[in-house]
């Protein structure tokens, strides 16, 4: 194919698609009236480009910090431009040899009912192999996030027990069960509501998990840890992690993923006042990001798609429909309005 033989057919192609745009800087917990759906051109593909209409695009925690104009690990969200994240769709035209109209391609221009991009920064996926969504989650970004900080950075070991706040969420209920997978000897959970920790309990396989609502995060953890723990995985920092350093055995690793009770704060938060049980105890604690972590992509591929298709690998998706609806998929993330990925569908 070359790209000669891909000149898309511009009169059969949307004239305009709407996207969001971020549109003020949130202080605090962002609003709606920091974003506007806005009506947008649809360019055809120029040579080597794709133009790819999204069936589904993510929302994650990470994106909060995007909104603010600071400097971090990856440049700010642009005001009046679209945002970005991932997504999953079909191609309607190509200008690029080996992408052609009709294949599906995981990219990074979400937050849009249609988008133009290189043909290099798209990956090709098998609908027949994984549901569309799965792309974004259990086999996606959130999936390696889970791997790689499991079994790399915290350097998991058969035998070892577990702790993983935030653990309903795509990334936590995915480290648990892997965890278990592996050998684990026990393995605990925290998340924001009694209905999420029976689903931790219940269809993840998690030995333990407490309702961190319903009392002190140290206490609750104590009772669901007699003997301590080997491993914790922090989705959320404050007094998750400072239980965790309690709890922690001789040499016990922490893989910091995320703190999201942290994102929305606008005075700084307490740190963990028992910082000083790192010495004592011999811990390691280690921040990661999964995009240094992209050489085990090919293996958590083959490994994860093996234990989803048995059936031994669960997961949950919560799916809100419509482009309209992005933001509040958004908002309602950073409130644990989700259970497993959060997703917005834009009808296939």
């Amino acid at each position: 194919m070359t790209s000669t033989d891909t000149s898309p057919d511009t009169a059969s192609l949307p004239a305009t698609g709407r996207e969001w745009h971020l549109v003020a800087r949130p202080q605090g917990w962002p609003t709606p009236a920091d974003f506007a759906l806005r009506e947008a051109p649809v360019a055809a593909p120029g040579e080597g480009e794709v133009l790819v209409r999204n069936l589904y695009f993510s929302v994650d925690p990470y994106m909060r910090g995007r909104m603010n104009d600071v400097k971090s690990y990856v440049p700010p969200f642009e005001l009046d431009r679209p945002m970005q994240g991932g997504a999953v769709g079909v191609v309607l035209a190509s200008g690029a040899e080996g992408i052609a109209p009709g294949d599906h391609v995981l990219h990074f221009a979400g937050w849009r009912e249609y988008a133009t991009f290189p043909a290099k920064h798209a990956t090709k996926v098998d609908p027949d192999a994984a549901p569309l969504s799965a792309y974004l989650g259990v086999l996606g970004m959130p999936g390696l996030t889970a791997y790689a900080g499991l079994l790399r950075v915290a350097d998991f070991k058969e035998g070892d027990a577990v702790f993983v706040s935030g653990a309903a969420g795509a990334v936590g209920s995915q480290v648990g069960q892997i965890a278990k997978l592996k050998g684990a000897s026990r393995v605990i959970g925290s998340a924001g509501s009694d209905e999420k920790v029976r689903v931790l309990t219940e269809e993840y396989g998690f030995d333990a998990a407490f309702n961190y609502k319903n009392g002190p995060v140290k206490d609750q953890l104590k009772a669901a840890a007699p003997d301590g723990i080997d491993v914790y995985f922090d989705n959320v920092g404050g007094d998750h992690l400072e239980a965790a350093i309690g709890r922690l055995n001789l040499h016990g690793r922490i893989a910091v993923c995320g703190m999201i009770s942290q994102y929305n704060a606008t005075e700084p938060t307490p740190a963990p006042r028992n910082l000083a049980m790192l010495i004592g105890k011999r811990l390691r604690i280690e921040g990661f990001l999964v995009g240094d972590h992209e050489d085990l992509q090919p293996r958590f591929v083959e490994e994860v798609s093996a234990w989803v298709r048995s059936g031994e690998l669960k997961y949950r998706e919560t799916v809100v429909e419509g482009v309209e609806n992005g933001v509040d998929a958004f908002l309602g993330l950073l409130k644990g309005e989700n259970t497993g990925k959060m997703v917005v569908s834009l009808g296939e």
